[in-house]
């Protein structure tokens, strides 16, 4: 049981350690005071976001967070 709960913190540290990765890799959500006029929000930009190198990180920020809450409920089940 110790060995699987040290495999089970060690993956769980790697993925604390993408997540701030993934995270200061993504670009800011302060748009700035254009975005408060702006009233096209079906541009091409926003139907094709999930293709970009942005949207990728959103993605793997979902992926990593959810595998992270994971494996801090088995840790504390263990």
């Amino acid at each position: 049981m110790d060995i699987l709960q040290m495999v089970v913190a060690g993956v769980y540290v790697l993925a604390a350690i993408a997540i701030i990765v993934v995270v200061l890799l993504q670009e800011g959500k302060s748009a700035g005071l254009g975005a408060a006029f702006a009233t096209n929000q079906e541009s091409y930009w926003n139907k094709n976001k999930k293709h970009t190198l942005e949207g990728r990180f959103e993605l793997w920020t979902k992926i990593t967070a959810g595998v992270f809450v994971v494996l801090a409920i088995v840790l504390n089940i263990i």
